[in-house]
Order: C-alpha cells, then sequence, then structure tokens
C-alpha cells in the first residue's frame, strides 16, 4: 500500500493513521518534495476513474491565480499537477489496481479490506 501524503495535511493525516491503525505499514510518498511521475500520475487517475481535471484542489491560490477559468487538455492539467503538486487532491492510497482519495478518511477501508 502507497500513500501520497502531506504532513501538514488533516484529512492525510487521519488516513495515514487509519492505515497504520489496521496493521498496514504503507509506503509513505511526501508528494510536494516528490511529486508522482506523468506515468504515475496518468495511472492513479485510471485506478481513480477519474480525469485529470477531477483531481484538482481548486481552492489552492495556485489554482485560482494560474488555472480558474482555463479550458486545459488531460495532459497540460497532468503537467500543471506535476509542475505544481499542491494542484493534487490528497491523500491518494493505492494498494494493486484500486486507488481511492481519502475525502473521508475512511474510504481507505475499502482498500484495506480487499488486501
Amino acid at each position: 500500500m502507497k500513500i501520497y501524503h502531506n504532513p501538514r495535511c488533516m484529512k492525510s493525516r487521519q488516513t495515514l493513521a487509519i492505515i497504520q491503525e489496521n496493521g498496514v505499514i504503507p509506503d509513505v510518498v511526501f508528494y510536494l518534495k516528490k511529486p508522482p511521475t506523468k506515468t504515475a500520475l496518468k495511472k492513479i487517475l485510471k485506478m481513480l476513474g477519474l480525469k485529470p481535471e477531477e483531481l484538482l484542489r481548486r481552492g489552492e491560490a495556485i489554482y485560482k491565480n494560474n488555472y480558474k477559468g482555463k479550458e486545459l487538455t488531460n495532459e497540460e492539467w497532468i503537467d500543471a499537477m506535476i509542475e505544481h503538486p499542491k494542484l493534487i487532491e490528497r491523500p491518494i492510497v493505492v494498494s494493486g489496481d484500486k486507488a481511492v482519495i481519502g475525502r473521508p478518511p475512511e474510504n481507505v477501508l475499502d482498500l484495506i479490506s480487499k488486501s
């Protein structure tokens, strides 16, 4: 199991705690310091069943100042998320070929019960 984690985010911390409380030791990726590659992000999006634009954090200043109201292609949104990882919704938890967004944190229980 892998969690794309931001330790400053309460939901991310809560999701990580649920994972650990269920006896799983995840691979913790501090995605703000080491963003996913383009290939990894595409794979995550496919597992989540989302378009890149649906994974954006629209409340972030980077989004409001640089992207709000713009029509970008899927590739351009992916490039934007890699360039500005704060735009990526968090936390994302991946297990095998499944992924969930930890909003609410309890979403991760679906992955734990299937692993």
